[in-house]
């Protein structure tokens, strides 16, 4: 029992404050080291016996705790805002607050912050950053008309990242809404010398081999946007004036959504209705 020692530490940015207090609570040591993981550990190695130590929850606070649990016998990280009106209590200094954090740990005065294993806090700061990250894409994607909430959340979760795709032509692609054309005999003898035949393309249809889930993702925010209000609609009737078909003319928009997609999310800008006016992605 007498080789219990209570530690209070006082974290800043280049120093620690420290105050050890033996089984009896009476001071031992007090002193002022580097903020430095060799430094910490050194001056933890040379104290003997259990070792009870406490810090405040802060900046420093998932760092040390990871530095020194394995070293220590208890560690304490506690609510700044549970022990404030103790700390403010009499005269305040970085040691004085690293001798009153010792003394509250000796009392069993303090509260501890919970903190979990290092693997399974990396997971909950990648999670908690990854959705803050899709709420923020979310926002920006769902400016382009057609495109909601649900259909923003598919296509981050589908495409992934947009770079993934060099142009426009290869999202369409892989978005099943690639023109396949077919085209033989391309050439032919003219007076003794070979010309290309001026015989048109053939169109044959979209690409078979795509991503079905996208394809309904951009053709159902073409046809949402063809009936509601807006730049979109223009466009599309637009096109339908030229003379194309109705699918036709849903398919030349669901083209354009996704070529405004793959540029908002490439270059993180708001949509522009004079994306409309120009070759997008």
């Amino acid at each position: 029992m007498t080789s219990i020692k209570y530690i209070g530490l006082d974290v800043h940015k280049e120093s620690i404050s420290i105050a050890v207090l033996d089984f009896a609570g009476k001071m031992m040591m007090e002193c002022v080291i580097e903020t430095k993981a060799s430094t910490i550990l050194q001056f933890i190695h040379g104290l003997r016996g259990d070792l009870h130590l406490t810090f405040e929850e802060g900046t420093w606070a998932s760092w040390l705790y990871d530095l020194l649990k394995p070293h220590v016998t208890e560690l304490v990280v506690c609510n700044p805002r549970k022990i404030a009106l103790l700390l403010k209590d009499g005269s305040k200094s970085d040691r004085i607050d690293a001798h009153k954090l010792a003394e509250l740990l000796y009392i069993k005065k303090i509260k501890p912050v919970y903190h979990g294993e290092h693997g399974l806090r990396m997971l909950k700061e990648l999670s908690r950053s990854y959705l803050t990250i899709s709420k923020d894409l979310g926002r920006l994607l769902r400016q382009i008309p057609g495109i909601g909430p649900l259909r923003a959340a598919h296509l981050v979760a589908l495409m992934q990242t947009p770079h993934r795709f060099r142009t426009k032509r290869q999202l369409w692609t892989y978005s099943g809404l690639g023109l396949e054309t077919h085209d033989s005999a391309q050439y032919r003898v003219v007076e003794g010398q070979l010309q290309r035949s001026k015989k048109p393309v053939t169109l044959r249809g979209l690409n078979d081999n795509h991503n079905h889930d996208l394809k309904d993702i951009f053709k159902g925010a073409a046809m949402r946007a063809s009936t509601a209000a807006g730049p979109l609609r223009n466009f599309y009737e637009a096109v339908l004036a030229k003379g194309r078909k109705p699918t036709m003319a849903r398919l030349t928009l669901a083209r354009k959504i996704a070529a405004i997609t793959l540029m908002v999310w490439k270059k993180e800008v708001r949509f522009d209705a004079n994306y409309l006016k120009q070759q997008a992605a």
